[in-house]
């Protein structure tokens, strides 16, 4: 049986809309690592989210990417601080391109990486994949919060 994901793992009680565990009627990604520090998940999209019959809407697009990559960034802060647990981050800046229609009839693939970091913050890049096809990329900026921060205690 594979690992819980990142956001079980860490996170149970969030609602966040995309990648709470705990939001019965959120997206509830999954992320996990994979050995080579990229972070992948996959979901399923349904019919509901479509912007018209068959293809995935671009709110939604942006939401998956937007959680994945922060827990791309979360986790790689925790790894190189050497924390027990990944800090809460929240989306600096994100863009998305979105590169061609994302199918609803079938599963999507996220996959995120960290391509430079600091302290406190990390720029990851970001895919969207049906079947073998990059449907939609992502940059974004994640910063870990700090006390006094709405987000700080967030994923407790």
């Amino acid at each position: 049986m594979p690992e819980a994901s990142v956001q079980v793992r860490y996170a149970p009680a969030s609602t966040c809309f995309g990648c709470g565990p705990a939001n019965e009627h959120g997206l509830r990604i999954g992320s996990h690592e994979t050995a080579d520090g990229v972070l992948e998940a996959e979901w399923q999209p349904a019919p509901h989210h479509a912007a018209f019959p068959g293809v995935l809407n671009g709110g939604i697009i942006g939401t998956l990417l937007d959680c994945h990559s922060n827990w791309a960034a979360a986790m790689h802060l925790m790894r190189a601080s050497g924390a027990a647990r990944p800090p809460a981050c929240v989306t600096s800046e994100f863009h998305v391109r979105l590169v061609r229609p994302t199918p609803t009839d079938r599963p999507v693939t996220l996959r995120a990486w960290v391509v430079a970091s600091g302290e406190d913050r990390a720029t990851t890049e970001a895919e969207l994949r049906s079947g073998d096809v990059v449907t939609a990329t992502c940059r974004g900026v994640f910063v870990a919060v700090r006390p006094g921060h709405p987000a700080y205690e967030r994923w407790d």
